[in-house]
């Protein structure tokens, strides 16, 4: 990066911990420290928990989940709005009412605390792991930027996020977002907008979206069904992402800490409806406009010619290999002729659009069609010598397609303010999930068993202890997240899944099953938590479809249970 970029980068970052450290301001107890003493306005808790959600994952590896698989990844997010409609019916009334810190307090109020330590130990787990890996999500960026050991790294970015979370609690957390998102909107407009003015001349925005839509990257809806058949291995369509994402949102919403803590933290219940209803109805056209850009990229590449894989590092280990390095050298020569031949298609392609011409459109188009073919396969062979045991690198490059992009072309600053945006990003949604990892710790497990009677000052000093002591263990899933296989936002979001649909289905036996006694809904989640691990590990059902069959399975069991042991359910 240039100078001006390392100092754009750096002074933002800087504002970003200074004022966190400003705001942290408050009470010095669990109520000041976990809630921000409830006085949260609306705005600030839709801020917050979209800050949560949107994290660094967001912004660095979805427009390059749009670049490889389109943009039906939108489709995930379709269950999200009328999820909001039933958590503030259902859920944040009960929260609200019996004044509680963690969701998990309420389970034990409805069941026992064996229920509630179950939970609760679901949520860390989970959590715990997620919040590792968006650790390593910015760390990415600075190792393959400057090609830095990425345990240094991981290090380096753990460390600076601790310092405002362990000082300032959920209050810094809260205000500090709303800088994040100020830049952050800003940025990624800022990068929307340079893609399309870098295209020729004679291509503006509506003909960037035809390319992209010819070549079947705006695939905002798709149906699953593959010859007559629906294929349950489907990751992303209109039926995973109504019911699918229902249940997961649900899921997350109503019984992840990491989420329930930001709209705990409101002035009223009002409040935190107001900002979760909010979320649903922003939530969606936000993900799809970062699609979108992802989409304008993979057009900015039919014009210009792409890396054939975008993690440099792995690439220079290929071209470095006494086993690979004249074939990669071949096959990247074959990469630029066809890039080559894209360029000239895609420009003819839009020169006869703009002259009406169909017949030349559709002889474009299908060249353009059969030439991506073509790249591709000649990519999956570079990812698969990466991939092999001469290499032993990470073959899957989705992640750095976007950061490549901007280092490549973007003006100096604008190359600094994108990366400090990935930055901010990490830090809003991982600085919410080590709060409420603390909190669940000290309030669910800690406080719970722990017969030592202490002061609030005493009690606000330890939860800094365990904020920081899961600062630490994130830092740690981070060093071991490399080489998962998958898109970063993808590996967040399955391993969310194994978790959420069984945690949904206590809360929804402790609402809607009031004769269900809790020895039958702990053992139901015991079998419900081994179904879903069972069809992770044995089966291709997508992973949005694990909330659900977690859930039922949760709730079917527990009334099974509770009918057996002769409670009457009915």
């Amino acid at each position: 990066m240039s100078t001006i970029d390392w100092i754009v980068l750096g002074l933002t970052l800087l504002i970003i911990i200074v004022y966190g450290l400003y705001r942290s301001r408050t009470t010095k107890d669990l109520n000041g420290y976990f809630r921000s003493n409830q006085n949260m306005p609306w705005f600030l808790v839709l801020l917050s928990i979209m800050g949560t959600q949107a994290s660094a994952i967001t912004f660095l590896s979805a427009p390059g989940q749009a670049y490889t698989d389109g943009m039906r990844f939108v489709q995930y997010y379709f269950g999200l709005p009328l999820a909001m409609v039933v958590i503030c019916i259902a859920f944040v009334p009960v929260f609200s009412k019996l004044n509680v810190y963690t969701a998990y307090e309420f389970l034990e109020k409805r069941f026992d605390v064996r229920t509630r330590t179950l939970t609760s130990i679901l949520f860390l787990i989970s959590r715990g792991l997620s919040t590792g890996i968006s650790v390593y999500a910015p760390a990415i960026i600075l190792s393959s930027l400057f090609g830095w050991n990425i345990y240094f790294t991981n290090v380096v970015m753990g460390g600076l996020l601790i310092i405002y979370t362990v000082s300032g609690g959920a209050r810094a957390v809260a205000f500090t977002q709303q800088i994040q998102f100020l830049i952050i909107f800003v940025g990624m407009f800022l990068a929307g907008y340079l893609v399309v003015k870098m295209l020729p001349d004679s291509v503006g925005f509506l003909d960037a979206l035809h390319v992209s839509g010819k070549l079947g990257k705006l695939n905002v809806i798709t149906t699953g069904f593959k010859e007559g058949s629906f294929d349950w291995s489907d990751k992303y369509n209109i039926w995973s992402g109504i019911f699918g994402g229902f249940f997961l949102a649900l899921s997350y919403f109503g019984t992840d800490q990491s989420q329930v803590g930001r709209y705990l933290t409101a002035k009223s219940l009002r409040e935190s409806r107001m900002g979760l209803l909010m979320n649903g109805l922003v939530k969606v056209p936000m993900q799809f406009l970062i699609l979108l850009i992802g989409t304008l990229v993979f057009c900015f590449y039919c014009f210009f010619q792409a890396p054939i894989f975008f993690n440099q590092v792995e690439l220079k280990k290929l071209e470095n290999s006494a086993v690979y390095k004249d074939s990669i050298q071949t096959i990247q020569e074959s990469y630029v002729q066809i890039a080559e031949q894209k360029s000239n298609a895609v420009n003819l392609y839009s020169n006869a659009r703009h002259d009406q011409n169909e017949a030349v459109q559709q002889e474009q188009i299908d060249t353009l069609r059969v030439l991506q073919t073509r790249g591709d396969a000649l990519r999956s062979k570079v990812k698969h010598w990466i991939k092999s045991p001469e290499i032993r690198g990470d073959s899957n490059d989705t992640n750095y397609i976007f950061l490549r992009f901007v280092i490549d072309y973007l003006p100096k600053g604008i190359v600094g303010l994108l990366i400090a945006i990935i930055f901010l990003a990490a830090w809003g949604s991982i600085a919410a999930a080590l709060n409420s990892l603390a909190s669940s710790s000290i309030i669910d497990i800690h406080k719970r068993f722990s017969k030592k009677t202490r002061t609030p000052s005493q009690e606000y000093n330890l939860s800094r202890w365990y904020t920081f002591g899961w600062g630490i263990f994130s830092i740690s899933v981070a060093c071991f997240a490399y080489n998962l296989g998958n898109s970063l936002i993808e590996v967040v979001n399955i391993l969310g899944s194994i978790f959420y649909g069984p945690m949904l289905g206590i809360f929804l036996c402790a609402f809607w099953m009031k004769r269900c006694s809790s020895k039958a809904v702990f053992y139901a989640a015991l079998l419900a938590q081994l179904t879903v691990i069972l069809f992770f590990s044995l089966t291709a059902v997508s992973f949005l479809w694990y909330n659900v069959i977690g859930c039922l399975v949760l709730m079917f069991s527990a009334w099974c249970f509770s009918f057996v042991w002769k409670r009457n359910f009915l």
